[in-house]
């Protein structure tokens, strides 16, 4: 299995204007356990223009990845350009802005997944 590779095909399907956790992300790829490693693959990848890497904050909404980007507050102005409020402690109100993903979002994925071989 390649976790990364999971990583990648679910932030894709993160919709435009919203914003979806670590463990949320671990948890659709089918490892819940792993938000840490998630973050890890987003490190690795930030540089790659398809991957929405600035949709991915902590479970409390925080930036906690924006020092990783080009320059501090890239992650803040790509959010707001959605049409995401980002408030004045970087944080995303998770309840308005979160992905609210669906069963049927998971088991598609999975489905993938297995048809992908990873």
């Amino acid at each position: 299995m390649d976790f990364y590779e999971r990583v990648r095909f679910v932030m894709n399907h993160i919709p435009y204007g919203k914003a979806a956790t670590y463990g949320q992300i671990a948890l659709l790829c089918g490892k819940p356990r792993n938000s840490r490693q998630v973050g890890y693959a987003l490190n690795r990848r930030l540089g790659e223009k398809d991957l929405p890497a600035h949709r991915v904050v902590n479970a409390s909404g925080y930036l906690s990845g924006a020092a990783s980007f080009r320059t501090p507050d890239t992650q803040k102005k790509l959010l707001e350009a959605e049409g995401v409020i980002v408030d004045d402690e970087n944080r995303v109100d998770l309840k308005r802005f979160g992905w609210y993903h669906t069963l049927e979002d998971a088991l598609e994925f999975r489905e993938w997944f297995e048809q992908n071989g990873i």
